[in-house]
């Protein structure tokens, strides 16, 4: 009976109802809840529904109605900004130029959802470079957040995705950048 009893409270949890267990009878208690639910782009642009009550949580494809086909966003690199124009030499804080860069192109850019992705040269350690990469990639989605843009993933990669080799200040300079992805429904 107490194993009917805790599945009878987690349906209560997971339908943000209440329910009353035969158990809990005698003593009127109640169990209530509350569902997380939302929408996940993974990073093909495939999206899912997902929803979790407290106790265990699921996650579907999300289907086109029309024709019951999986729905995917196209996605493509939509930005590449110099990290020298947006920050100051081994910061997190924008310039003023930079902020206002990226407040100009969130509002313009119109995709669905964006991901943020930091990337340094290779001058300082490895760890010093993944910690600033990540800060610009989470200051960056932070200025996309605040400008009404849905931002599903930010990620640092420090030096470990070089576009050029680190042997020249030129080819440094393009490896220290920010990448902004956008994720938008295809055109019919």
């Amino acid at each position: 009976m107490l194993r009917s009893s805790a599945v009878a409270a987690a349906v209560g949890l997971a339908f943000a109802g209440s329910v009353t267990t035969p158990a809990q009878a005698q003593s009127q208690v109640t169990v209530t809840g509350k569902i997380n639910w939302g929408l996940w782009v993974d990073p093909d642009g495939c999206m899912h529904w997902w929803s979790d009550g407290g106790l265990e949580g699921y996650m579907v494809q999300r289907r086109d109605p029309k024709t019951g086909r999986h729905m995917c966003l196209e996605k493509q690199t939509c930005a590449v900004q110099n990290s020298d124009v947006l920050f100051a030499t081994d910061s997190h804080q924008l310039t003023a130029r930079g902020r206002q860069w990226l407040q100009q192109f969130f509002a313009s850019a119109g995709a669905f959802a964006y991901a943020v992705y930091g990337h340094t040269d290779s001058r300082a350690s490895d760890e010093y470079n993944m910690r600033l990469s990540q800060n610009r990639a989470n200051t960056v989605a932070q200025v996309a957040r605040q400008s009404g843009a849905v931002v599903d993933r930010v990620l640092g990669f420090g030096e470990r995705r070089p576009v050029a080799p680190n042997n020249s200040a030129a080819n440094m300079q393009k490896n220290r950048r920010v990448e902004i992805v956008c994720y938008r429904y295809p055109n019919p």
